[in-house]
């Protein structure tokens, strides 16, 4: 049994032995002469989350020990959703399950829950309570139902934890608005405009048109607060080692609750330093991995996701370089390839695809993507100089174009977006819209044209097999398996209408999830169908593993991105199509890595390689493997 007393003894102190090292060094690096009494204040506090951890988690800590790759799988398919949007509420999410069965989903990721501000509350992410859910959601007790009923499906719930800031409603705000010197030292509070001031020659604005600057003068606190992202979302003072501990807490109470991926949003920005922009600071990293190996300590079962929605090189390290190789987070957000999908779609051109990720540094072999087409967000065009230019493209004016193309705006566009966030200055425009919309559906049901939905189709298809294709865990955002397009109702909602990113964000159609599993006459059920196929073919083939990485194999052909992975049982070549054209690929490419004959797993034929020529259809994607 593992939680007899002298075995669960031993294991505590075993996985103290094995990871304190790491929590002493990282906390020594960032808090000084402060970290020991931190660090004996984390070790009484492990202790008491590791007693009381519920039984059936310790068996899971003990699974996964021994399953170390288990977020790494090929049948890790990943579903991101709000609950409300959902289901309603959290025992509805239970009603619903099958559907997420069916699509063959394991990872469920389930945007902000926890209790935030009452109204403009940034979609949940101004949290007031973290160890309360949202009323109009259940309760806490509801979550770990939720949670139960998923792991006995073989599903991993995964939730945000918002690091960044809370909500001026939070206790420990209030507490400082109210003098509390302690509470006070939780935030960054200033007297007058002059340290802001200073901060703000370096700092990027977030949201320029609704939340301009980085502070917001409160009367309360009679002081300036450091706001990054709106009034009401106090930033922490993360070099406070009270607040490094107060976290540590709450992901240990969550973790005990059944939580199994923490989503670490906006972990950027946690660390600040005068005359830089305030993001990725080499503390960061320190922080993150010491959260990581009190939480290998206590819940090995569960893991970090870090949503750090920035370049190249800057995001590798959340995965872990150099002494934090493969120690910070699990998992990324390979923010690029959901970028470089909708650049080529709407160029018809992969070589920025292929200078991007040829550009990419490798990850820690123990580590994983998060692969996307949409989420939550909007689509930030974050596309480098430098790359345009190893692309033959100038970068503003591809980002212009973009912006212009997924509006509605360019010429021959398929596309049905709005611009978020329209900055004048450096003309950066975001854009909003559901997968369906921004690949043309919408644009084809209003033109009844039957060539333009099977178009629009073929490209919702072609998005999702490259990220089912491309390794790590692969997210769909909900709603997308059945092709819905843009709600445009949310300019009714009040406190909606502010911000046109709920345009794709929709209320799950559960009469059209219905319909579309009996139906596949109209586009819901095609897709619909189509994903079932993709999630079953991508579980099965372990080329797709992620400790394995997707590679570019130069293209002959602009129009066709090809990936290899070199896996042990074989080599896998993925060919995506973006273009409307018949696209003729010659074979040696792939013959001198496959051999003569290659199964395509998608369709499940076997393909003879030695015809010169392989003609590959409109939007089509294949993936080809070394046949046994």
């Amino acid at each position: 049994m593992v939680d007899d007393e002298p075995g669960a003894a031993t294991t505590f102190a075993l996985r103290l032995e094995r990871y304190a090292p790491e929590l002493d060094a990282c906390l020594r690096a960032v808090y000084g002469d402060a970290a020991p009494a931190l660090i004996e204040r984390c070790t009484a506090m492990m202790q008491s989350a590791f007693d009381a951890r519920p039984a059936d988690l310790k068996v899971l800590d003990e699974k996964r020990l021994l399953n170390p790759d288990w977020l790494q799988r090929p049948n890790m398919i990943g579903y991101v959703a709000y609950t409300d949007r959902f289901a309603g509420t959290l025992p509805g999410v239970i009603e619903h399950a099958d559907h997420l069965e069916s699509l063959g989903v394991t990872y469920f990721h389930l945007m902000p829950l926890l209790k935030p501000r009452e109204g403009e509350n940034d979609g949940g992410y101004a949290v007031q309570d973290y160890r309360a859910v949202r009323p109009d959601l259940g309760t806490m007790d509801d979550l770990v139902a939720l949670a139960r009923d998923l792991r006995g499906r073989g599903i991993s719930l995964v939730m945000d934890l918002v690091l960044n800031h809370v909500a001026l409603e939070h206790e420990w705000a209030v507490k400082a608005r109210q003098g509390d010197p302690k509470y006070r030292d939780y935030f960054m509070i200033y007297p007058d405009r002059t340290m802001p001031d200073a901060y703000e020659r370096t700092l990027p604005e977030i949201f320029p048109d609704f939340a301009p600057g980085s502070f917001t003068w409160n009367d309360e606190a009679n002081g300036w607060v450091w706001t990054t992202f709106n009034t009401y979302q106090w930033d922490l003072n993360w070099a406070n080692p009270d607040v490094f501990a107060e976290f540590l807490d709450i992901i240990l109470f969550l973790a005990n609750q059944g939580v199994e991926v923490l989503r670490l949003d906006a972990i950027a920005f946690i660390w600040k330093i005068m005359g830089t922009d305030c993001q990725n600071e080499p503390p960061v990293h320190d922080i993150t991995e010491a959260l990581r190996a009190a939480l290998r300590i206590v819940a090995p079962a569960s893991a970090f996701k870090a949503e750090a929605i920035v370049g190249p090189s800057d995001l590798i390290h959340y995965l872990g370089t150099k002494q934090h190789h493969g120690k910070v987070s699990d998992m990324a957000y390979h923010n690029s390839v959901m970028v470089q999908l909708w650049s080529a779609l709407a160029s018809r051109h992969t070589r920025l695809f292929e200078v991007a990720l040829s550009n990419f540094p490798p990850k820690p072999a123990n580590t994983t993507w998060g692969a996307y087409v949409r989420c939550h967000d909007d689509i930030g065009w974050a596309i480098s100089d430098e790359d345009a230019q190893g692309a033959y493209l100038q970068g503003h004016s591809h980002r212009t174009f973009l912006s212009d193309f997924y509006a509605g705006l360019h010429p021959g566009s398929f596309a049905k977006g709005l611009v978020f966030q329209f900055n004048p200055i450096s003309n950066d425009r975001r854009i909003s819209g559901s997968c369906a919309s921004l690949a043309g559906l919408e644009t084809a049901l209003e033109s009844d044209n039957d060539g333009m939905l099977r178009d629009a189709v073929a490209r919702i298809m072609l998005l999702y097999s490259v990220v089912m294709g491309f390794g790590g865990v692969p997210l769909i955002y909900m709603g997308d398996e059945l092709a819905m397009t843009n709600d445009y109702t949310f300019a009714d909602d009040p406190s909606h209408a502010a911000d046109n990113r709920w345009v794709h964000r929709p209320k799950m159609d559960w009469e059209l999830a219905r319909s579309a599993a009996d139906d596949r006459s109209r586009p819901a059920g095609q897709v619909l169908a189509g994903f079932k196929h993709l999630t079953a073919v991508r579980a099965s083939l372990p080329h797709l593993h992620a400790s394995i990485e997707s590679r570019v194999l130069p293209s002959p052909d602009s129009r066709l991105l090809l990936l290899t992975r070199d896996h042990p049982e074989g080599m896998m070549i993925a060919i995506y199509n973006v273009s409307e054209d018949v696209v003729e690929l010659p074979t040696y490419l792939l013959r001198d890595r496959l051999g003569a004959i290659a199964r395509e797993a998608i369709s499940g034929y076997d393909y003879s390689l030695e015809p010169a020529i392989l003609q590959v259809r409109p939007y089509q994607a294949l993936w080809l493997v070394q046949h046994s």
